[in-house]
């Protein structure tokens, strides 16, 4: 049936063209806080199973949050759009049912293995996507093939960590040397069609219905949270959190060489850590300005999935030079010195992740050689992670990242002064 009650008044001007579009398999919409872009999928939704016979799957991570989320918003819209009269609403179980056949079922990613079939489902919408684990995605990308209807995938998020699946997957993944789209065209575009997706990106200025109080609020965070002010004002993927070392920076391969052989008094040192099949092995070469407390980072070996004799062929070139590795691993330290490496044990405590990291904080300047792709992934972007409570804890990471580890053994004996120990004197 076509929607009786006209609903232009109810759409967003720039959701006008995204209501009636669809011609891609997949719709990534991104966006701020209060840019109405869920709204707008559920009128999208809304409306194509009115005019058609479809059956429809709404996917969150968790699924005790939908009935307060996706399925309440489903019957605010249906009331705005004045169609509630041909939908039914029901709670045991969770579903939307419509008087032409059309029905939308509801599933959480939590419980993976009521999503084994996707068997009638033609649209899927997997609202805050950046939630729900990119295997899941994966799991429903693969299950979705109506024989007879187009298939459609909508995906609705705020704007999270560029370490997310929901950025490397879309946009680029520098560790998996992977570029579908850069973010800032979105952002200066709007709305962009690559390949199979429609990318969509909206911010709250797009949402006429938002109150200004509202707008005022999101505006307020510009002073007190710039990184939630990204994400929430702006819509903007990046950095969510706190920053492990602010001090990074990335330099030409060439200018990080010439400035390491004008530094006074060098120190070189190695760090190493072992990894296997999920985690990856690390071997990082620094050199330390004692002076100027700068550590640089010019040469680097990321392997994953290799064994050790594999690994010692791959990096027999730097068989003189010592390496402090992972203490953990005294088998694997064993058979590198049988092969002729001069490798040695770091030194591991309680609580050393914790002293090792504000060892590496402690220099004033970290510059990194571009040709260092794995340690620039790694470190660029490392942010601690926040317990339950929101407090940051200082041993933990948003990922696990196994050249700082390096890093940490390769320091292993040697200590940064900081301000307090440096002689300097301070002006008061």
């Amino acid at each position: 049936m076509a929607v009786e009650k006209e609903i232009d008044f109810l759409v967003n001007d720039h959701f006008y063209e995204f209501i009636d579009d669809w011609n891609s398999k997949i719709y990534f919409l991104v966006g701020g806080y209060g840019s109405s872009k869920s709204y707008h999928i559920v009128i999208k939704l809304v409306k194509k199973l009115l005019e058609e016979k479809r059956k429809a799957l709404i996917v969150r991570e968790v699924f005790d949050t939908i009935r307060d989320s996706c399925f309440d918003l489903l019957v605010e819209v249906a009331e705005a759009m004045g169609v509630d009269a041909y939908l039914t609403f029901t709670t045991s179980p969770v579903q939307v049912r419509f008087r032409n056949g059309s029905k939308i079922i509801f599933k959480g990613m939590d419980k993976p293995a009521k999503l084994k079939s996707l068997n009638g489902v033609s649209i899927v919408w997997i609202e805050e996507c950046s939630e729900v684990k990119y295997a899941g995605f994966k799991e429903i990308l693969g299950r979705l093939r109506h024989p007879t209807l187009s298939n459609h995938i909508l995906l609705s998020t705020n704007p999270v960590s560029k370490t997310n699946w929901s950025y490397t997957h879309f946009f680029q993944d520098k560790k998996k040397k992977t570029f579908i789209l850069n973010d800032e065209d979105l952002y200066q575009k709007r709305i962009i069609r690559c390949h199979d997706t429609y990318y969509h990106h909206s911010t709250v200025e797009d949402n006429y219905f938002a109150p200004k109080e509202y707008i005022e609020q999101l505006n307020e965070l510009q002073l007190h949270d710039p990184d939630l002010y990204r994400i929430a004002r702006k819509g903007q993927f990046g950095v969510n959190g706190r920053l492990v070392f602010p001090q990074f920076e990335v330099q030409p391969y060439k200018v990080v060489c010439d400035a390491m052989r004008k530094v006074k008094d060098p120190i070189e040192k190695n760090g190493m850590d072992f990894g296997f099949v999920t985690s990856y092995n690390a071997l990082v070469r620094m050199l330390i300005d004692p002076n100027q407390k700068i550590l640089y980072l010019y040469e680097e070996y990321y392997s994953r999935d290799k064994t050790d004799p594999e690994i010692a062929e791959e990096i027999a070139k730097w068989k003189n030079i010592l390496i402090k590795a992972d203490c953990a691993e005294p088998k694997a330290i064993r058979y590198y010195r049988q092969q002729g490496f001069r490798m040695r044990p770091c030194h591991k405590f309680k609580g050393s992740r914790a002293v090792y990291t504000k060892k590496v904080k402690r220099f004033q300047r970290i510059i990194c050689a571009d040709t260092c792709e794995a340690i620039i992934h790694e470190l660029q972007d490392l942010t601690f992670a926040e317990d339950k409570n929101g407090e940051i804890m200082e041993d933990e990471f948003n990922i696990d990242p196994h050249t700082l580890s390096a890093i940490w053994y390769g320091l292993d004996d040697y200590e940064v002064s900081d301000l307090k120990g440096s002689g300097m004197r301070v002006l008061k």
